[in-house]
């Protein structure tokens, strides 16, 4: 990033401090493509939440779909979408609502998470069976599949879908950069004056190659604990507690409920003992509402209002996972 402020100057501009700083934006743009695999196209955005306004307002289709366990982004980019229930306890959307959905005959842009922001069910995920089959199914549809990979890019392998959804301050990266991934430029309504005509504001060059830094910095095998650490973790703290799982996990995501204390008094008493965790999604927590994705998951509501979101880091170290484990302990016995 301190490369990027040096050589300055906006991307779009015919001149040659311009062009340079083109060269870097494009340079930063076919690494990001290539640590995560991508051979598409690639807008930057300021995040995730832009990449998916973009997907979901722009995309060349008659419908949108999403699934009732998205991010609030998703919904408020789209309220007017159809609302696809959750197959309970079986991490998929509702396979007889979606195909009669599908079926209606206009195309539709369908958008699914990677991985639950909440609960850290994997929905649509590279190692995934019904991932691949997802995906045919919307194709051959006249459809397109939106994966929001806000958790899963730069950890795990990008699943098959037409456009993709990244943010960097999700895996090390600085925050305000984002990306949407796609096949092709053809899916999208070009409407705005930069990235080839499809997103508004100068880009951000700081932050792009900051973004291809931290890609480079390596995935889940480069963090701090070791998969079988944050697994172990995870085990150790719903034995004290009860886990929210609704299928197959991912390692650095859970959630856990608490035999009798609300999240919100969990929040104050970790947070006073200098432990980070949030209520529902990181972006709402704060709002004191219920968990509109639990209740899509088929959570209870009382079990709901004692559950917390445990999220590890690239920077979480063994003994924080040791102080979190003890804590849990003392507020569970």
């Amino acid at each position: 990033m301190e490369e990027g402020f040096r050589i300055w100057a906006n991307p779009s501009s015919p001149h040659a401090e311009g062009r340079k700083a083109r060269a870097a934006l494009e340079d930063a743009r076919e690494r990001i493509k290539a640590q995560l695999g991508w051979d598409g196209e690639l807008i930057f955005t300021s995040g995730a939440s832009e990449a998916l306004w973009i997907a979901l307002n722009r995309a060349k289709v008659e419908r949108r779909i999403v699934s009732a366990v998205e991010h609030d982004a998703v919904f408020r980019a789209a309220p007017d979408a159809e609302v696809m229930p959750i197959r309970i306890y079986g991490a998929e959307p509702d396979p007889v609502a979606l195909a009669a959905s599908l079926a209606q005959g206009k195309s539709a842009l369908f958008a699914l998470l990677a991985i639950n922001s909440e609960t850290g069910t994997e929905l649509l995920t590279a190692r995934s069976d019904h991932s691949r089959d997802l995906a045919k199914q919307v194709r051959d549809a006249g459809g397109l599949l939106l994966a929001d990979c806000s958790q899963s890019a730069g950890k795990m392998p990008l699943p098959d879908a037409d456009m993709i959804v990244v943010s960097a301050h999700k895996f090390g990266g600085p925050i305000g950069i984002g990306a949407l991934l796609l096949r092709d430029f053809s899916s999208l309504e070009p409407g705005s004056g930069h990235e080839r005509g499809y997103r508004q504001g100068t880009e951000n060059l700081p932050g792009a190659l900051g973004m291809a830094a931290a890609l480079e910095a390596g995935g889940l095998d480069s963090w701090i604990t070791k998969e079988s650490e944050r697994l172990d973790f995870r085990q150790a703290i719903w034995e004290a507690g009860e886990g929210i799982v609704m299928g197959p996990q991912c390692s650095h995501i859970f959630a856990v409920t608490h035999p009798t204390m609300s999240a919100q008094a969990l929040l104050i008493r970790l947070d006073a003992m200098g432990i980070a965790v949030s209520a529902g999604s990181a972006c709402s927590s704060g709002t004191l509402k219920k968990s509109r994705v639990l209740d899509a998951f088929g959570v209870p509501g009382e079990v709901a209002a004692r559950t917390i979101r445990v999220s590890i880091g690239w920077n979480t170290t063994p003994e924080d996972l040791e102080q979190f484990a003890e804590v849990w302990q003392s507020l569970t016995s």
